[in-house]
């Protein structure tokens, strides 16, 4: 049994049909990436994940339990925890205030000493207000957020755009070692490349289908899957 299973979800906005029989999985301690063009349904996958949107038809399995359809708290507390691409920390609040309240209700919580050791930068900056931070401390404040909850998967919505090269490497790099820890990560990238560079297997999705299902390896070997869906 998968850590996470997905079978033949159909998710619709409105009357508009945009996931059509999607499934995927994704094991313990793996790095899965979902790539695809911009409106392929990248997003919608993880908003359906994580009950943001009912898919209405199909299963959503965590640990062979069905969590397809409930509200995102409650996905939340069975271990899913999702970073959105609008990243959403609360601007008002200092950074380990922004902490703090995200862990309130985690049972398996992550102390505040094993967040500022993965992101020493917040360490420095734990007083300062979410506004003040730049887009790469709001996104490891987001990541982090999402962390101290001790998620089972994290699900990560392009975590490294807009960013500068350095800070990209930079938040590969953490990502590599929560992997190392075993740490589970599905993440959706439009760096095609820094998004390989960490995962273990890729899905590709193209127009709500998923067109490939498979190692990066061989992912890497098929310039034909890569050009035509993928841009690369």
């Amino acid at each position: 049994m998968s850590l996470l299973e997905v079978d033949k979800i159909n998710s619709f906005y409105g009357d508009s049909h945009i996931l059509f029989d999607v499934s995927m999985r994704v094991e313990e301690r793996e790095v899965v990436a979902l790539l695809g063009r911009n409106g392929a349904g990248k997003t919608t996958t993880l908003r359906t994940l994580m009950g943001v949107v009912s898919p209405r038809s199909g299963s959503i399995r965590l640990e062979g339990a069905s969590v397809e359809g409930q509200p995102p708290f409650a996905i939340a507390r069975r271990g899913i925890q999702l970073v959105p691409e609008e990243r959403r920390i609360f601007g008002s609040l200092n950074v380990e205030e922004n902490l703090e309240l995200a862990s309130f209700t985690a049972p398996g919580r992550w102390p505040l000493e094993r967040i500022y050791e993965t992101f020493p930068r917040l360490a420095e900056r734990r007083k300062s207000r979410g506004t003040d931070l730049s887009g790469g401390e709001q996104q490891m404040l987001a990541i982090a957020r999402a962390l101290i909850r001790g998620p089972k998967i994290i699900l990560l919505d392009e975590p490294f755009e807009g960013l500068a090269p350095i800070i990209v490497k930079n938040l590969m790099e953490v990502c590599r070692r929560l992997a190392e820890q075993g740490q589970t990560i599905v993440v959706v990238e439009q760096n095609v490349v820094a998004a390989m560079a960490i995962a273990h297997r890729a899905y590709v999705i193209n127009n709500g289908h998923i067109v490939y299902d498979g190692s990066v390896a061989n992912l890497k070997a098929s310039p034909d899957i890569m050009t035509r869906y993928l841009g690369v």
